[in-house]
């Protein structure tokens, strides 16, 4: 079973994200900020495949977690969606840069995050 790590630090929000993507199939992990995602990731990078990060936390933020992912040759098919209130374009082409896979604004609907899985790669 694929595995996935949610990062946000709203706990609603990790509940929506781990519904969703438990109803695809994926066996989901959660994390409140970006430094327990990297602790998770230090045991399980082996078999994670997708991380969907919010950029607004505290200890370590998205982006940063991003940075720190990309850093790691081991995880460079790991698959990232920015998943975040930041809606400018200078933000988003930020993300892409950094490394993230995909991009999804909130508040999302299942269908959009569906789609940007697909468009990411990750079937669904």
């Amino acid at each position: 079973m694929a595995k996935a790590l949610v990062v946000d630090d709203s706990r609603a929000v990790r509940m929506i994200l781990s519904k969703t993507l438990r109803d695809l199939g994926f066996e989901v992990r959660e994390a409140g900020n970006g430094r327990e995602a990297m602790e998770i990731m230090q045991v399980e990078k082996s078999t994670v495949q997708l991380v969907l990060a919010d950029w607004n936390m505290p200890e370590m933020n998205g982006i940063e977690l991003l940075r720190q992912l990309r850093r790691d040759p081991d995880l460079s098919s790991l698959v990232v969606v920015m998943v975040t209130t930041e809606t400018e374009l200078g933000q988003m082409a930020a993300a892409l840069e950094a490394g993230a896979n995909e991009y999804v604004m909130k508040p999302f609907t299942r269908d959009i995050l569906v789609e940007k899985l697909q468009m990411a790669g990750i079937g669904a």
